[in-house]
């Protein structure tokens, strides 16, 4: 159940999603869904010098994907209910209440009319201030220094090369970084992430600068948008609680964000398998979904993706640690560039 009317809206999203990410979670890229596919990358530093690591000098198949965010939720939708679940839009839970017989009621508002359903486990995907997790008393608020102010323009007029293109530095995107991303049909994303407590601006006054003032203004001038898009991005280590009796939490709403690149739709997929494979094994069992007894969903996270990600965020803590501008640049520069590598041992999180 979504509370929103339409899956995939308001795009708050790059849309950037890796090969492996579909193929770990066996969903097949589509033209239904795919915008552009990628093949490499391009990381510069604030001055301009570039590292390219392009994959088609060994291997003819994408890297990546630019999906469109709406055509790709729906399609993930259609699968789900093409194996038993119900979608229901416009649908807001409102709380729940555990029952004597190891259910729990949840209560919701569909389509502006009261309505119950009964259930052994809630799964909240409910995003950064998730309110499922407030139910259960875990603390989702999230520090404004690890929230990552995000501002994109959707644009014609500016050549792509099927390359993601990143550039660090502070001059650009303090605490974060800018980027230009393929979208498909000769349009391009623009954008950038920044830090509010690094800046004194807001992120659209950032990327206009970028657009503007940047090595590459030239080649940006004649962009011409045709779309604005823009939001919040946890940056935050993930949540260390995840579970609570009859309720498990993924997604944005357990903090499974790429605490360096920012990027969340793998580790959602991820995380949601993880969970919708374990909680398929947890119901066919007897034990009550009490905290502990759905505390496996977490280890189990842990060993396939969580503890990389614990490792990424220290990474990032300690970057950022740095006092001095340019030290922290070189390091963040550093990071994003070997992280793309073949060799990375981040590459597939």
């Amino acid at each position: 159940m979504d509370k929103k009317q339409e899956l995939g809206s308001p795009i708050q999203c790059s849309g950037a999603v890796s090969a492996n990410a579909l193929t770990v979670v066996d969903v097949l890229p589509a033209d239904e869904f795919v915008l552009e596919p990628v093949y490499g990358f391009v990381a510069y530093d604030a001055t301009g010098t570039a590292e390219t690591l392009d994959y088609r000098r060994y291997r003819n198949e994408p890297l990546g994907y630019v999906v469109d965010r709406r055509r790709f939720d729906r399609h993930l939708a259609g699968l789900a209910e093409q194996a038993g679940a119900e979608v229901w839009l416009k649908t807001e839970a409102t709380g729940h209440t555990p029952r004597p017989d190891g259910t729990t009621e949840v209560h919701l508002t569909r389509l502006g009319r009261p309505v119950s359903v009964t259930a052994h486990v809630v799964v909240g995907a409910d995003g950064v201030q998730s309110q499922v997790g407030r139910w259960a008393g875990i603390q989702t608020r999230i520090k404004l220094k690890e929230l990552a102010s995000c501002f994109q323009f959707v644009v014609e007029g500016v050549e792509t090369r099927g390359l993601l293109e990143i550039v660090t530095g502070e001059r650009w995107a303090p605490g974060g970084y800018s980027w230009i991303f393929p979208k498909g049909h000769g349009h391009a994303e623009v954008g950038l992430g920044v830090a509010r407590t690094m800046t004194k601006q807001d992120a659209r006054w950032h990327l206009d600068r970028f657009m503007n003032e940047s090595f590459l203004a030239d080649r940006l001038k004649g962009a011409r948008i045709v779309e604005v898009q823009g939001g919040g991005v946890p940056l935050a280590a993930p949540l260390r609680r995840q579970t609570a009796d009859h309720i498990v939490l993924v997604g944005d709403a357990a903090r499974h964000v790429n605490p360096i690149t920012g990027g969340g739709i793998h580790t959602a997929l991820r995380g949601g398998a993880i969970a919708g494979a374990f909680l398929a094994q947890f119901v066919a069992g007897d034990l009550p979904p009490t905290a502990a007894h759905l505390a496996g969903y977490h280890q189990r996270w842990l060993a396939e993706l969580g503890n990389t990600m614990w490792k990424l965020y220290d990474l990032k803590t300690s970057i950022f640690r740095e006092r001095d501008p340019a030290r922290r640049d070189a390091l963040l520069h550093t990071t994003m560039t070997s992280y793309f590598r073949p060799d990375s041992e981040y590459r597939k999180v």
